[in-house]
């Protein structure tokens, strides 16, 4: 029995609250394996386990995989699909609910990779949770909507770049793939979807006050049509400026045209 046969039979139903859309193209579900480079020491963290075509892929390459999956429903139909992978645990939970390092504390790995096939509201709240709970991921590789990875990989100067995209590139490096087209999933949604990779920062910029510069960032994009000088009117603007001349740009900038060096040599000059 395939896995839409499974599903069938099993009465599944798609529910739309959990973005289930899945995806079973088999090419573009060895790319995303291949992108991990995982190997038989390397734990991998799966958020959004569905019809587990992506799962099986990566219990084939890595020591043992964590699926996470938030629908019970799919309890019944995974027993059959997974029955031949011993290598593979799912947690039905919402994934935000758990203790990461509790949930893994009892397995042997040498490094932890993270996928996830992900509804873009979710997306930032599951990285930030690795980067709060201080969870040592190599990468992570997520499939989100193409407009969300423009978000997440954009570059000062253009209309995607924003105070997300400073605070998710403060702590890894980041990158899309390639965009994998609405016709291979099942069913199909609206929108095209993208590939990107979060690479583990060896070295992050170097910030006196995370705080600060994370509020200043926040507060510098308030209103995005605004220059720094209307946005950023609670902070000291003359010493603003004058960092800002050293890198040849002055206080009528807007926040999309500044750095995430630039933001930190400010920061790290406030009081």
């Amino acid at each position: 029995m395939n896995v839409k046969e499974i599903l069938n039979e099993n009465k599944f139903v798609f529910k739309k609250k959990f973005g289930q859309n899945f995806l079973l193209d088999q090419n573009i579900l060895n790319n995303i394996v291949a992108l991990g480079n995982i190997t038989k020491e390397t734990l991998v963290i799966e958020i959004g386990v569905g019809a587990a075509a992506l799962t099986k892929k990566l219990s084939e390459k890595a020591k043992i995989v964590v699926g996470y999956e938030i629908d019970t429903t799919l309890k019944e139909p995974l027993s059959l699909i997974l029955e031949n992978y011993n290598n593979v645990d799912i947690i039905y939970d919402d994934f935000l609910n758990r203790d990461i390092t509790e949930d893994i504390k009892k397995y042997n790995y040498k490094n932890i990779m993270v996928v996830a096939n992900l509804p873009y509201y979710i997306t930032t709240p599951i990285i930030t949770k690795f980067i709060e709970e201080k969870v040592d991921v190599e990468k992570i590789i997520v499939m989100v909507q193409n407009e969300v990875a423009d978000r997440f990989s954009a570059i000062p100067g253009t209309k995607s770049y924003n105070s997300l995209t400073i605070f998710l590139n403060y702590y890894f490096d980041i990158k899309k793939a390639f965009i994998v087209s609405r016709n291979v999933f099942y069913p199909k949604p609206n929108v095209d979807s993208a590939i990107v990779i979060f690479e583990k920062k060896d070295k992050k910029t170097m910030v006196k006050n995370e705080d600060m510069f994370f509020k200043l960032v926040r507060d510098a994009f308030v209103q995005k049509r605004k220059t720094l000088k209307n946005n950023l009117k609670g902070y000291d603007l003359e010493k603003i400026e004058k960092i800002l001349n050293s890198f040849g740009k002055d206080i009528n900038c807007r926040a999309e045209n500044i750095t995430i060096n630039e933001f930190a040599e400010i920061s790290n000059n406030l009081d």
